[in-house]
């Protein structure tokens, strides 16, 4: 069988098992269409991974895009269910431009979202099923939890124009405390002002050795209720299996027109970039006119290329 095969039948395995995973915590499936109405993703591209989308006109003249994410199009096609949870796991194929290639390609994910009465044992559920699925690939993972609320309160601080929040916001994704303070001092921030977001950067680790520096720090800086969201869906791996695997990392970021609270990336030994990115995103639901609240994540099969039969992947 050529290696090509052999990685091909390995992700069909795995997103059988991470289907299977779903079903059995109450995930029902969700199938769409391979495109939507181009609009959708014009007025959303911040929240989607690349800007390029591939679009046609249909017969009907309008200008119709091969979807380039699914969690737009669930929402989209959804509706508030007051009082209700709706739960919905999907394995389709996204077109997207590749940061690895030139032009598009065609990308398997398969994901949950969780959609209605979302509260913090919803937030724990995703948060474990992310583990597991992260597992399900190889039992040498990590995942890396945040929350945007603590990281917006702490840039908050620093500035209030967007421009330069999400200039900030860049260079913390990145880990970049340099570049922090160079865009405050080019744009004549007051020295010194970005110290605390720099301290809470500088906090990684697993939760039970950097919480205490994290809530301390948190409370010290007006983002005290934020850092007790934090600590409660960390305490959800206390005592299992996933909690030597569990780093808090406010690197792991978000669009915050789109995302708020818990914030999540997976990542896999030997590949490069995250495999699992999820977090709450009920900013989104409000933008597309919804008030239920959402959380959910996706893993992209295709970054499992280099995971093969003879490999760490699961047989």
């Amino acid at each position: 069988m050529m290696i090509e095969d052999q990685v091909l039948d390995a992700q069909e395995r795995i997103g059988f098992k991470l289907r299977g995973l779903y079903s059995g915590y109450g995930y029902s499936r969700y199938r769409m269409s391979k495109f939507e109405e181009y609009d959708l993703y014009s007025r959303n591209k911040d929240f989607l991974f690349s800007e390029g989308v591939i679009t046609f006109t249909d017969t009907n003249g309008r200008l119709m895009a091969l979807k380039p994410d699914v969690t737009l199009s669930i929402v989209k096609n959804g509706r508030d269910l007051p009082g209700q949870l709706r739960k919905l796991y999907y394995h389709e194929n996204v077109y997207r431009v590749s940061s690895a290639e030139d032009g598009f390609r065609e990308q398997t994910q398969v994901g949950v979202e969780c959609m209605g009465e979302v509260d913090s044992a919803c937030v724990a559920e995703a948060l474990k099923l992310a583990a597991e699925s992260l597992r399900l690939c190889s039992e040498d993972y990590v995942l890396e939890i945040s929350h945007l609320g603590i990281l917006g309160a702490f840039v908050d601080m620093i500035a209030t124009d967007d421009k330069v929040r999400d200039q900030i916001l860049q260079c913390a994704g990145e880990k970049n405390l340099h570049g922090i303070s160079r865009v405050c001092r080019e744009h004549g921030i007051a020295e010194g002002a970005e110290e605390p977001l720099q301290a809470l950067l500088g906090l990684y680790g697993p939760p039970k050795a950097v919480m205490p520096k994290i809530r301390a720090l948190a409370e010290e800086n007006g983002a005290g209720e934020y850092a007790a969201e934090l600590a409660r869906a960390a305490a959800s791996f206390a005592g299992t299996e996933a909690e030597n695997r569990v780093r808090i990392d406010f690197s792991a970021t978000g669009d915050m027109k789109y995302y708020n609270g818990i914030a999540f990336k997976g990542f896999i030994s030997g590949i490069p970039g995250s495999v699992l990115s999820g977090g709450q995103y009920d900013h989104l639901m409000r933008r597309m006119g919804r008030r239920d609240r959402a959380v959910g994540f996706a893993v992209f099969l295709n970054m499992l290329e280099r995971l093969t039969e003879e490999g760490r992947m699961d047989g």
